[in-house]
Formats: C-alpha cells, structure tokens, sequence
C-alpha cells in the first residue's frame, strides 16, 4: 500500500500577503515556496509537516463568510490550533481576530480542555483550543 500523508489546505484569498503574515506571525508559519512570482503567485506557507497554500481570490465569495464554529453545510468546518494558553493566545490576536463563538469550557469532554472559535482576517473561522489530548 501507498503511504498518503496529509500536505496541505489550499486557501483562496482576498489578500495573500496579510494572510501570509497573520499565519506567520501567530502560528509559526514560514515561507516554503512561491510559485509564479507575480500577482498571480501562490505562496505555500509551512509549520512543522504541514503547509497552508495561498492563492489570489479572482472571485467574490458567493455567501457570507461563516460564523460560531463554521458552517453547518457540507465543507470544511474551521482550521484548529493547539495552544498552550488560550486566553494568552487570545490577547496576542485581540486586534486581528473576531471571537465568533467562546471561549468554552469542554471539561465535560475532555478534563482540562478550553476552546474558542474565532474568525482570521479572511473570515475563515480558526478553533484555538488547549487542552486536547487522544483518547487513543
């Protein structure tokens, strides 16, 4: 059998280069590659095995962007980060982000566990949550 590894999320953007610097200067991402130079360029982004590529939106979006924890529509719901300190992670992108669901104790889930859904500066909704661990 084939080994299959997860790469990557293509994300369309009204504006790559502050998507670019939101996901770099608060989770860690760094430049790994951009292909055609110019204003129609992708730019792959990575932290850790994992790459967020992005591209120039040439459309507008055809509904409103999502809100809570992401749509309830068939799709992709939110993007997750683990954080060590929610509430300090939540300070750092007081002026980027917009909490649109929390933060949310999950203790009754998984003891320990705290989460909060907030919009990037796309919309796209992010879950920050600390605390998760495997069940298995």
């Amino acid at each position: 059998m084939n080994k299959t590894v997860c790469s990557h999320v293509g994300l369309t953007c009204r504006d790559p280069q502050r998507m670019e610097r939101f996901y770099c200067d608060h989770f860690g991402f760094r430049r790994a590659r951009v292909y055609a130079p110019g204003p129609g360029q992708v730019v792959m982004i990575k932290s850790g095995d994992f790459y967020l590529e992005l591209f120039q939106a040439g459309e507008k979006a055809p509904q409103p962007p999502p809100v809570k924890s992401g749509p309830d529509y068939p799709g992709w719901r939110h993007l997750c980060f683990l954080v060590d300190d929610l509430d300090g992670k939540l300070r750092e992108l007081a002026e980027e982000v917009t909490i649109t669901l929390g933060p949310t104790d999950m203790s009754g889930f998984i003891p320990g566990m705290r989460v909060c859904w907030v919009a990037d500066p796309e919309g796209n909704i992010l879950e920050l949550n600390q605390g998760y661990v495997d069940e298995f």
